[in-house]
């Protein structure tokens, strides 16, 4: 995985954080963390689709932080594990890798440019 799709996972990661800081911050330094988290996904993302396909890295970056966020859910805040949302996610996930692969070839055609 090259440094730009790097990039891109650690904001899905930071996205993560924010969502779930939006759900249960209630302190300033929560809400600190939330606002911080929110900076650097976005800076991460639009720096990453200066190079890649805008869409594709949009489709990344909100697939990857919509699984990250309900594994989080479930592993950090109990929340009820249906067969169905996992099933889904998964799903998801393989069109986030799907889309990634196709992309592989823009993105060399484009970095050379």
């Amino acid at each position: 995985m090259n440094k730009i799709w790097m990039s891109v996972v650690i904001a899905a990661l930071f996205e993560v954080g924010w969502v779930i800081g939006l759900k249960h911050a209630s302190g300033v330094w929560e809400w600190a963390g939330t606002f911080i988290a929110i900076v650097v996904s976005f800076y991460l993302m639009i720096a990453a689709s200066r190079t890649l396909p805008v869409g594709t890295v949009y489709a990344v970056f909100v697939g990857l932080g919509t699984a990250g966020t309900v594994i989080a859910e479930i592993v950090l805040f109990g929340a009820e594990i249906q067969l169905a949302k996992l099933v889904m996610i998964g799903t998801l996930l393989l069109g986030v890798i799907g889309l990634k692969l196709l992309s592989h070839g823009k993105t060399e055609e484009k970095g050379g440019a």
